[in-house]
């Protein structure tokens, strides 16, 4: 759920560029704006803040909540898809105060996974005291009024209706149905059965559960850590505690088949993999981009990918395979997603998993590890250069372990992953129980029992 508030935005911020620049024009040689690094403070509550001062006229603050669909139960499934759409359900003081400020600059959204919930605004350095105020609110004084609530169910409906037209979408969200027995199996969107029983009593009690200080990180770009640090104390600690104990995810194997008409077959084989943070995880993250991470430019050829290589010589009918990889905070997922034609699909997934089997066999050179741990390094360090993606590095690292880790020292770890790691970490999947979730025309779409 996201509403933004574009307008004026940007002429509000080139304004706030240009009346900087003229304040320090007749002495410019004299400026010099210190680096700063991350700053991370515990509070006594378990509140995590966590702050970045890169001196820019505009500031991007979100709070991160452990409170994704993992942590549904049966009772309540889906109560985390309309949390993202009631996300607006705050007090009238706080809507009508944000009107009485004209407050065109604000762009605020709502995200989930299943792991975490985030609530971030962008706004003007100078707006930051209003934004704090709104944020607060969305986050801690939710009203979700019965009757705004029922107005939900034609969006929720909506909103399913997407997602299953994306079929790489349905085939992840069935992977994990068909993978897990519980937490990590619950869906992103609201289960069919439940559309229309969720109910401001379910949205309370789960913010209730969820929404607690020791579950929350407050992270902030272009704002001082000090008065970030304020904002927590006074107005993020109305919950204490550690709130509901959600299950640890267990690890089951099967498989889900989604018929279509579609002539493209997606199909994903994975088995169990490593918790996010941990240096297993990494030695995966090095073995995706080993076998081939899908194309980094639109419509690369992605030439040095090895699963193609390997499908090259067992079909020549047109497809894609890539190497999957999912971390979690305590379990993973990791094997090929290929799209094919539904005549070759047999060979395709036959072919890609016999690669992963040539990888555990120690088929991997030290120019191939080379190169696979520049471009995870890459791929890492260019998600950082928006403020979006540092943003969502801080707080996720904040929220897990109450700390940051620089990029700078986890390029080093990634350069201490060997190739036996790497093929130790192809064995997991080769000696793993199997979890497959497929889509499309599946008459000759093999069984997870025949791969």
């Amino acid at each position: 759920s996201q509403l933004p508030c574009f307008l004026f935005f940007q002429t509000r911020l080139y304004a706030a560029q240009a009346a900087r620049k003229a304040e320090f024009s007749a002495a410019a040689e004299h400026v010099r704006f210190q680096p700063q690094d991350v700053q991370v403070t515990r509070l006594p509550s378990g509140l995590v803040i966590a702050s970045l001062e890169n001196y820019s006229p505009a500031s991007k603050i979100g709070v991160f909540i452990k409170a994704g669909c993992r942590y549904e139960t049966p009772d309540n499934q889906g109560v985390t898809h309309l949390l993202r759409l009631a996300s607006s359900l705050v007090r009238f003081s706080a809507l009508n105060f944000m009107h009485s400020r004209n407050f065109l600059c604000l762009c605020f959204s709502v995200t989930s996974s299943r792991e975490n919930m985030t609530y971030t605004v962008d706004c003007l350095r100078g707006d930051i005291d209003t934004v704090m105020e709104y944020l607060i609110n969305v986050t801690t004084a939710q009203e979700f009024r019965a009757w705004e609530v029922s107005e939900l169910i034609p969006r929720v409906k909506v909103d399913k209706a997407l997602a299953a037209q994306n079929t790489q979408l349905s085939v992840v969200e069935s992977l994990h149905d068909a993978a897990y027995k519980n937490a990590l199996c619950n869906s992103l969107y609201c289960p069919d059965h439940m559309v229309g029983n969720i109910h401001s009593e379910h949205l309370h009690q789960f913010v209730q559960n969820n929404f607690t200080s020791a579950r929350m990180a407050l992270v902030g770009l272009g704002v001082d850590h000090t008065v970030l640090k304020q904002v927590g104390e006074q107005f993020l600690n109305i919950r204490s505690g550690s709130g509901a104990t959600g299950a640890k995810a267990q690890y089951r194997g099967g498989e889900v088949r989604l018929g279509s008409t579609s002539r493209l077959v997606h199909s994903a084989v994975v088995s169990q993999s490593a918790a996010a943070g941990t240096s297993e995880a990494l030695a995966f993250g090095v073995l995706q981009h080993v076998l081939g991470a899908g194309p980094h430019v639109k419509r690369g050829s992605d030439t040095s990918n090895k699963l193609v290589q390997a499908v090259v010589k067992a079909t020549a009918d047109p497809f894609d395979v890539s190497a999957f990889n999912a971390n979690y905070s305590d379990s993973g997922l990791f094997g090929i997603y290929t799209i094919s034609q539904a005549a070759a699909v047999t060979d395709v997934i036959k072919a890609a998993v016999a690669q992963v089997k040539a990888v555990a066999d120690g088929g991997v050179t030290a120019a191939d590890l080379t190169r696979a741990k520049a471009q995870l390094k890459g791929q890492f360090l260019m998600s950082l250069e928006t403020s979006e993606g540092l943003l969502e590095e801080m707080g996720t690292q904040a929220l897990a372990k109450g700390s940051y880790c620089p990029p700078e020292e986890i390029c080093k770890s990634i350069d201490n992953v060997t190739l036996t790691d790497v093929a130790n970490a192809a064995k997991k999947f080769v000696s793993g129980k199997k979890s497959m979730a497929s889509c499309g025309n599946l008459i000759k779409t093999p069984f997870l029992d025949e791969i």
